[in-house]
């Protein structure tokens, strides 16, 4: 199945860039955290303090995805 990846902020710069499609064997976002930090090894160990949604709503990392669905990880943001 295809889905589509949006990356926000420190792990944009991490990747080197804003979105992308991927073909994932299917699973939870926590299979999909693996894949992503094998794909792109500077996001190696860097995602435990992420949240990720899916097609814009946050999901728990044990969340199943579906074809098509959209996942955006959103690090953490701090400001004053």
């Amino acid at each position: 199945m295809t889905l589509t990846i949006l990356y926000f902020a420190a792990v944009r710069d991490l990747v080197g860039k804003d979105e992308e499609r991927i073909d994932f064997g299917g699973g939870t976002i926590a299979d999909l955290s693996v894949q992503l930090q094998a794909r792109h090894p500077s996001l190696a160990g860097r995602l435990g303090s992420v949240r990720f949604a899916r097609n814009e709503e946050f999901a728990q990392i044990a969340g199943a995805l579906g074809a098509g669905d959209v996942v955006a990880l959103i690090p953490p943001v701090a400001g004053g």
